[in-house]
C-alpha cells in the first residue's frame, strides 16, 4: 500500500501533480505501517502481492495469470481475507480524501498563480460576461431575481459511509492540508505524521459497518451533520461572492444585497412512499431537531459577535434605536440563562446578551407569543438590523460587513427551520383514504372505482364546499388516520415554524389530475387551503407532482392542462404567486425506458409542460429528481444545471442531492463552496441564455428528429431484454450482489415498494446500486449502440450529422458525453466474474453475450462520433482516474464474488447465515462504492 495509487491525474500543472502524489504515497505508507502494526508482515505482503498481480492483470491480461490471481484469492484465510478486503476499501477512502484535498488546493493554486485573471466556471465570470455582452444593470438584476436553485437532501440508502468514518475522514483532510504549510519545522512534520497515523490507525479500528438499520431520525441527524459542519458557514460566502461581483462590475451608490437564490431542503423525515417509519410525529420531530440546530448554531454565533464588538460609549455614540431597544429588553426579558455584559458602556454586548437570552427562550413553549422569546426568524433578523444600522451610524461599517451582514444573511436563509421539509406520499395511499372518508360520509360509496373524469367533478365540487369531510365521531382505518395526521402535522408546524418549513407536498407515481386534487381536498380539509365565501383563496401548500415512468412523462403536460383549467385549482396557484413545482423522475425512467429513453422523454416533457402552462400564465419550478450515479441522472451540479432547456429554468430549479453525493460534495468547506459557486455560474449562465438566447442552430429541429428516432429504437432494444426476456430477472439476480444489497444497513427504507419479487416493485437505486457493484453499470450505457446504429445504417453522412450534433446539439453532447463515463467505469472482464455465479449456463452465456455486444457496439460508435481513439480521451483527468483506480477495486470484486458463491451456497442448503461471511460480502460492498466514487 505504500506506492502511489490509482488517482495519479494528468494536468498541466506537474507541480500541483506531484502534491497529490506525494498526499496518497504519504498516506499509503501510513496505512502500510497500520497494516503491519495490526495485523503482522504476511498481511502488508498479502495486499501487496494481490495489489501487483492485479495492476499487472490490467496491463495485459494472461489467463494463467488470471488463474493463479484467482488461486490466491481463493486459498485466503477467511480472517487473512476479512483484513484483506478492510485494507483495499480503507486505501480508497484515504485515496478519496487525497483527490478532495487536492480539488482544493488547486483552486487555490490557481487563484494564486493566475493574478487578477477570472477562473472559467467561477461567479466573477458569469457576471464578468454579462458586463462585456453590455447587458444594463436593470436586466442584471432582472437576472439576478429570476435565479432560484434549492438543493434537497434524500436518505436514499446509497451513502455507505457511517458518520463516524466521516469524522475520521474530516480530520484526516484537516491535517493532511497541514503539509502544504511552508513555514512547518522538521518536528511540527513529525507531529503532523504521528497524528495522522492515530487517524488511520482509528479508521482501521472502526466499524465501517452499521450493526442496525438506521432509524428515520438517524438519518435526520446524518442529514443535519452537514448544516453543522460546513453549509450554515459556507452558503453565506457564497452569498457574499456574489454581491462583491456585483460591486464590482456594477458599481452603485447602495451595496448589492442579493435576493434568496440559493438555499437547502430536505426528504429526511418527510419522505414517506414506501417507507411506513416516516409517521406524522417523525416529521414533527424531525421540525424539531432542525429548529434546534438552527438555533444552537445562531446561539454561537452570537456568542463570538460578543466578543468582537467592544465598542465603547465612552469613544462613540450608537443609535437611538439600539438604545431604545435595549431599554425596551430590560422591561420584558429576564436574563437567566445569559449573564449579561457588565459593562454598561459597550451596549452592543448588553444587546446580544438579551438576544441569546431570546434565542434560549424560543424552546418554551409556555412563552409562545410573548415578548420573552423570539417567535420567528424575522424578530431576530430585526434585532440584527437594529445593530447593524447603529454601526454604520458610527462608520464602523466594516465590522457591519464582517460580523452581521453574513449572520443576517445565515438568519434570511436557514430560518428557525433550517431547511424546507417536502412531504412525499404515493398516491394510491390518499385514494385508499378518500375512498374510506367519503364513503363515510355517504358521499359515494366506493370512490376508487369511479372514473378520471367523475373522480375530477366530484373533487372539483368538494374543494368549492366549505363543510368538512372528517368527523371525530368516525374511527378510521390506521392508514387513512396516519394520512390525515400528516396534514394536520404541516398545518401545525407552518403555525410554528413559519409558512416555508414546509410547503410542498409531493406525490409518487401521479398518474391523473385527481391525484393532485386529493392533496388539495385533504389541505382544505385542515386549514392548509381556503376558499372564503367573498371567493378569495387562501393556500399555503403545494400539491407536486411526480412523473416517473415514460408513460407518466406522456401525460404530464395534458394532466397540467386539465388542473390549470379548473377555476378552483387555477385561484390556488395564483394564491401561490402563479409558479408551480413539477417534479420529474429520473431514476424511475431510466428504469422504465432505459438511459436514452429516459433522457430524451425528460427533455420532451421540459418543453411540452412549460408550453402547456404558458398557456395559462403559470410560470414552473421543476424538480429534478436526479441520483448520484450516472444510470440516475447523475452528473456535476453545474452540468446538470445547464443541461436543462434555458426557457425551462425561469420558475427555479429543484435538484435532489442524495446518498454519497452528500459526503462527497459537502463533508469539506473548500469543495463545498466550489460546488455552490459553480452552481451559481450554471444559474446565472442559464438565466442569460433564456433571456438572451444565442443564435439557434438552423437544423436544431433536424436534430430534435433524429434524437426521437434514436430514443425510439433504444427503447425497444432496452424493453426487448428487461421486461420481454422471460429469463433476464433471473440473470440480474443471480449475476449480482441484489438480494445481499438489502442486507448492507445504509437506509431506513425498503429496496422494495412491495413484499415482491416483481422487477416493477424493484426500486430503481437497488436496481442501479447492483448493477454498479457487478461492475456493468448497464442502465448508464445499454440500448444505446444498437440506437446509433440502427440510425447510421452505414452511411457516411448520417454519421457526419451525428458529429454534428455532438458539437453543435447540448442535449446530445450531455448524452455521448455521459455514456462515455458509463463505459470507461463498466468493465465487463470483471462483470463475467459476476456472470459466473449463474446457475442455468444457458441463460448465462445467451445474455451475458447479447450485454457483451451491445457494450462493444455503443463503445464503437461513441468512439467514431467523437473522433476519439479511446473512451474519455476528451477528460483526460478522469480517464486516467478510472484507469488508474480499477486494479485496485479489482481485487475487491473478485472477492465479493467468491463471498457470495460461499454465502448462496449455504443459504441454498437451508443453513444458517455464517455472520462472519455476510460481513464480509458487506465490506466489499463498501470497498467497491469507495473504490468507484458512487454507489448507486
Amino acid at each position: 500500500m505504500s506506492e502511489q495509487a490509482g488517482t495519479t491525474m494528468t494536468t498541466n500543472r506537474p507541480q500541483a501533480n506531484n502534491l497529490l502524489r506525494r498526499d496518497v504515497r504519504f498516506l499509503g505508507n501510513i496505512l502500510g505501517d497500520v497494516l503491519v502494526h495490526q495485523g503482522g508482515r504476511e498481511l502488508l505482503e498479502t495486499v501487496e502481492k494481490i495489489r501487483e498481480m492485479s495492476k499487472t492483470l490490467r496491463s495485459e491480461f494472461l489467463p494463467e495469470l488470471d488463474g493463479e490471481f484467482k488461486q490466491v484469492i481463493d486459498t485466503l484465510t477467511p480472517a487473512l481475507r476479512h483484513q484483506v478486503i478492510r485494507a483495499f476499501a480503507i486505501y480508497f477512502q484515504l485515496v478519496n480524501i487525497a483527490e478532495q484535498n487536492h480539488r482544493i488546493r488547486r483552486k487555490r493554486d490557481y487563484e494564486r498563480s493566475s493574478g487578477e485573471k477570472v477562473q472559467p466556471g467561477s461567479i466573477e465570470s458569469a457576471i464578468q460576461v454579462l458586463k462585456d455582452q453590455d447587458i444594463s444593470v436593470d436586466n442584471v438584476k432582472t437576472i439576478i431575481s429570476d435565479i432560484s436553485l434549492e438543493l434537497v437532501m434524500t436518505a436514499h440508502p446509497t451513502e455507505a459511509t457511517r458518520r463516524d468514518v466521516l469524522d475520521i475522514h474530516q480530520r484526516i483532510a484537516a491535517e493532511m492540508m497541514e503539509l502544504d504549510d511552508p513555514t512547518l519545522t522538521f518536528r511540527e512534520r513529525e507531529k503532523l505524521h504521528e497524528k495522522l497515523l492515530n487517524e488511520v490507525l482509528t479508521l482501521w479500528q472502526t466499524d465501517e459497518l452499521r450493526d442496525r438499520k438506521p432509524t428515520v431520525i438517524d438519518e435526520v441527524r446524518n442529514g443535519m451533520y452537514f448544516f453543522d459542519e460546513t453549509l450554515f458557514e459556507v452558503l453565506p460566502n457564497v452569498y457574499e461572492e456574489l454581491e462583491r461581483c456585483l460591486d464590482k462590475y456594477y458599481p452603485s451608490a447602495e451595496p448589492w444585497h442579493v435576493p434568496t437564490y440559493l438555499r437547502f431542503g430536505s426528504w429526511i423525515g418527510g419522505d414517506r412512499d414506501g417507507n411506513p417509519s416516516v409517521t406524522a410525529n417523525v416529521t414533527w420531530e424531525t421540525l424539531r431537531l432542525q429548529r434546534s440546530l438552527a438555533l444552537k448554531k445562531y446561539e454561537e454565533l452570537l456568542k463570538d459577535v460578543m466578543g468582537q464588538l467592544s465598542f465603547s460609549t465612552s469613544i462613540i455614540n450608537v443609535s437611538d434605536e439600539l438604545i431604545e431597544s435595549i431599554k425596551k429588553d430590560r422591561e420584558q426579558v429576564e436574563l437567566r440563562c445569559v449573564d449579561i455584559w457588565r459593562n454598561e458602556k459597550e451596549p452592543y454586548r448588553i444587546k446580544i446578551g438579551y438576544m441569546m437570552e431570546k434565542l434560549a427562550n424560543a424552546f418554551d413553549e409556555s412563552l409562545k407569543g410573548s415578548a420573552k422569546r423570539y417567535n420567528s426568524a424575522e424578530e431576530l433578523k430585526a434585532d440584527l438590523l437594529v445593530i447593524d444600522r447603529s454601526l454604520r451610524h458610527h462608520f464602523a461599517d466594516y465590522v457591519a460587513d464582517t460580523h452581521i451582514r453574513k449572520l443576517i444573511r445565515q438568519v434570511e436563509l436557514f430560518g428557525f427551520h433550517l431547511a424546507a421539509l417536502d412531504v412525499r406520499q404515493h398516491s394510491k395511499e390518499h385514494e385508499n383514504a378518500m375512498t374510506e372518508i367519503l364513503a363515510n360520509m355517504n358521499i359515494v360509496a366506493n370512490y376508487a372505482s369511479l372514473s378520471e373524469d367523475e373522480k375530477i367533478n366530484l373533487l372539483h365540487t368538494l374543494l368549492n364546499d366549505p363543510r368538512p369531510l372528517t368527523s371525530p365521531h368516525f374511527a378510521y382505518s390506521e392508514g387513512t388516520r396516519e394520512c390525515l395526521d400528516v396534514y394536520h402535522t404541516i398545518y401545525r408546524a407552518q403555525a410554528e415554524f413559519g409558512t416555508n418549513c414546509i410547503s410542498s407536498y409531493l406525490i409518487s407515481m401521479t398518474q391523473g389530475a385527481s391525484d393532485m386534487l386529493e392533496v388539495m381536498v385533504f389541505a382544505k380539509e385542515v386549514g392548509l387551503f381556503r376558499k372564503e365565501a367573498s371567493g378569495n383563496v387562501t393556500c399555503t401548500l403545494q400539491a407536486v407532482p411526480l412523473f416517473e415512468t415514460i408513460d407518466d412523462l406522456h401525460a404530464a403536460p395534458g394532466i397540467m392542462e386539465q388542473l390549470f383549467a379548473l377555476p378552483v385549482y387555477r385561484q390556488a396557484v395564483e394564491a401561490r404567486g402563479n409558479l408551480h413545482e413539477i417534479m420529474l423522475g429520473y431514476s424511475d425512467s431510466n428504469k422504465d425506458g432505459g438511459v436514452v429513453t429516459a433522457n430524451w422523454e425528460l427533455r420532451v416533457a421540459l418543453n411540452s409542460i412549460t408550453s402547456s402552462a404558458k398557456k395559462f400564465g403559470v410560470k414552473l419550478k421543476f424538480f429534478h429528481g436526479r441520483g448520484g450515479a450516472l444510470g440516475r441522472g447523475g452528473m456535476p451540479l453545474n452540468r446538470s444545471i445547464l443541461a436543462q432547456p434555458p426557457h425551462t429554468v425561469g420558475g427555479g430549479i429543484k435538484i435532489t442531492e442524495q446518498g454519497e453525493v452528500l459526503s462527497s460534495r459537502y463533508s469539506l468547506k473548500g469543495i463545498a463552496y466550489r460546488s455552490l459557486e459553480q452552481a451559481t455560474w450554471a444559474l446565472v449562465t442559464a438565466s442569460r441564455l433564456a433571456k438572451y438566447p444565442e443564435q439557434e442552430n438552423a437544423a436544431t429541429a433536424e436534430w430534435e428528429e433524429i434524437s426521437r428516432t434514436i430514443s425510439e429504437t433504444a427503447l425497444t432494444k432496452y424493453q426487448d431484454l428487461i421486461f420481454r426476456d422471460p429469463d433476464f430477472m433471473t440473470f440480474f439476480k443471480e449475476s449480482t450482489p441484489l438480494p445481499e444489497v438489502g442486507e448492507l444497513n445504509i437506509g431506513s427504507r425498503p429496496s422494495k415498494r412491495k413484499g415482491s419479487d416483481r422487477f416493477e416493485d424493484l426500486r430503481a437505486i437497488p436496481w442501479v446500486f447492483a448493477w454498479t457493484q457487478s461492475r456493468y453499470l448497464l442502465p448508464a450505457w445499454y440500448a444505446a449502440g444498437t440506437a446509433l446504429q440502427e440510425y447510421v445504417q452505414d452511411d457516411a453522412k448520417r454519421l457526419d450529422t451525428l458529429r454534428e450534433m455532438y458539437e453543435k446539439f447540448p442535449f446530445f453532447t450531455t448524452l455521448i458525453d455521459n455514456l462515455q463515463m458509463a463505459l470507461a467505469k463498466a468493465d465487463l472482464q470483471i462483470a463475467k466474474e459476476y456472470a459466473g455465479m449463474i446457475a442455468d449456463q444457458t441463460i448465462r452465456d445467451r445474455i451475458f453475450t447479447q450485454i457483451e455486444e451491445e457494450y462493444a457496439r455503443t463503445s464503437s460508435f461513441i468512439l467514431q462520433i467523437t473522433g476519439q481513439e479511446e473512451i474519455l480521451d476528451n477528460v483526460p483527468v478522469i480517464q486516467e482516474s478510472i484507469r488508474l483506480r480499477n486494479p485496485y477495486v479489482d481485487p475487491l470484486s473478485y472477492m465479493q464474488v467468491q463471498l457470495l458463491k460461499e454465502l448462496r451456497e449455504q443459504r441454498a442448503k437451508g443453513d444458517a447465515d455464517d455472520l462472519e461471511l455476510l460481513r464480509e460480502v458487506l465490506l466489499t460492498i463498501n470497498g467497491i462504492a469507495a473504490g468507484l466514487r458512487n454507489t448507486g
